[in-house]
């Protein structure tokens, strides 16, 4: 096992464990959008900043892709980790403003508004990845892409053509973190087949 510190309280981890996985197991809250246990991490939403401290110096780390390490003092709460948490949920504000799943975070956070531009008032996915990692790491298929760049970057299916791939489990829906998969959905998914009652 190895030991280090979250907020000044002595935590043990297994070798393997991010500091996110510890600080579930013992209890304390770190806000998270992108992850899910399901399928591997990949920092993507930054939300899960933590400060690291190791001596006289520290840094900021995603907590989620972050491996635990002998002596290390993690905090969850300091005015640099609350910074930062507030700068990402104004910029999940201004590229995902119709999801009220993100207003609700933010607002937990004292986060109201945001000073960045909005491009796109009814956008509600915040582009994680979640639902194309669940496609291929859960399901082994192929049947979400995230394509496009900056701005202009989406979900949907490979090449923005409806893909009969797709086997409808629902799969990428039900971690969708904001609820955008449902309306998606339709545009990954090719044309069903007709069921066989209506072959006849």
């Amino acid at each position: 096992m190895i030991k280090f510190k979250i907020n000044d309280k002595e935590v043990e981890a297994r070798t393997g464990w991010t500091v996110l996985e510890t600080a579930k197991e013992y209890g304390i809250d770190i806000p998270t959008l992108c992850h899910h246990p399901a399928v591997a991490p990949t920092g993507s939403c930054r939300l899960c900043m933590v400060e690291l401290k190791e001596g006289d110096w520290s840094k900021l780390v995603a907590s989620c892709i972050y491996p635990v390490k002998e002596g290390i003092n993690i905090y969850t709460e300091t005015p640099k980790v609350h910074n930062v948490r507030r700068w990402i949920l104004e910029m999940l504000l201004a590229s995902c403003p119709a999801s009220e799943e993100i207003r609700k975070l933010a607002e937990k956070h004292g986060v109201v508004s945001t000073r960045f531009p909005i491009h796109d008032p009814d956008q509600n996915c915040l582009i994680c990845g979640l639902c194309q990692r669940v496609c291929e790491e859960v399901v082994g298929l192929s049947a979400i892409a995230v394509v496009d760049r900056g701005v202009h970057k989406k979900v949907g299916a490979p090449f923005l053509r409806p893909t009969d791939i797709c086997v409808a489990c629902g799969s990428c829906v039900t971690i969708c973190p904001t609820g955008a998969m449902q309306e998606i959905f339709d545009t990954v998914r090719g044309k069903p087949e007709l069921p066989l009652t209506q072959l006849a």
